[in-house]
């Protein structure tokens, strides 16, 4: 999903939105969905009441409260940047040529007069950004079945075909290729603060069953990712959705 100032896109919060009325969805069908739930929720409680509360969310506050907007814009710009790359490579793997030649016009423009993709000078030259793509999705693109839901300790929810694809899409982050160990660490925490400050808003949406809204909001997202947001069932109630993706592009 591409990055915003703001975190995740309406559109998220649109598919949040219409989990909370209708979270039966996946949770009906545990069994296919989710045959490991008893170590799933084993690696949640690690992830979710042990890791992030002691670790993750403070530091995601610090840096939502002491960071000046500028300089998150900057941070936002970088990683936005670097994502363009594996994004542009899976576009291409997806049959999206167009696409995947503006990200990497992208990427050139940004990381030479963008100053390595601090300034997002793409846009103001009417180059077409578009929403990230991993190649788990191009997997699924392919034909390959998600396989049966994933709870990882430390990265998150995950499925048994998003999984493995997350180290394809490593070998395009240039700083896999950076023999300083400690500025590869640094950055990834950067990175890592920013996406969780950009999710603080999330929290106070998380009702019931925790591990299952988590798992529910992964599953349709990424269903939602897959399909280029063409999940209609989803948002007939929200009229024309049109409206609402004009309003997403003002963030």
């Amino acid at each position: 999903m591409m990055r915003t100032e703001k975190g995740f896109s309406l559109k998220f919060y649109i598919l949040i939105f219409t989990l909370i009325f209708s979270c039966a969805g996946f949770s009906e069908d545990s069994e296919s969905v989710d045959p490991l739930e008893d170590l799933n929720r084993k690696f949640y409680i690690f992830n979710f009441e042990v890791v992030d509360p002691l670790m993750l969310e403070p530091l995601a506050r610090s840096y939502e409260k002491l960071t000046p907007d500028f300089t998150k814009k900057l941070v936002n710009n970088f990683f936005s940047n670097l994502d363009d790359i594996p994004s542009a490579a899976n576009h291409l793997l997806q049959g999206k040529i167009s696409r995947s030649v503006d990200l990497m016009f992208r990427f050139l423009i940004n990381s030479s007069l963008g100053m390595a993709g601090l300034f997002d000078v793409a846009t103001k030259l009417n180059v077409k950004g578009y929403e990230s793509e991993d190649f788990g999705q191009t997997l699924a693109v392919w034909g390959v079945d998600s396989g049966p839901y994933l709870m990882l300790p430390l990265y998150g929810p995950s499925t048994l075909r998003d999984a493995p694809s997350n180290f394809f899409d490593s070998l395009l982050d240039p700083f896999t290729y950076n023999n300083n160990y400690g500025a590869r660490v640094g950055l990834k925490m950067i990175d890592i603060v920013a996406v969780r400050a950009d999710l603080l808003g999330v929290d106070e949406m998380m009702s019931g069953d925790g591990y299952l809204f988590v798992r529910d909001i992964y599953l349709q997202t990424r269903e939602y990712e897959i399909k280029d947001g063409n999940l209609d069932d989803a948002f007939d109630d929200f009229g024309d959705y049109e409206d609402f993706e004009e309003y997403d592009d003002y963030y």
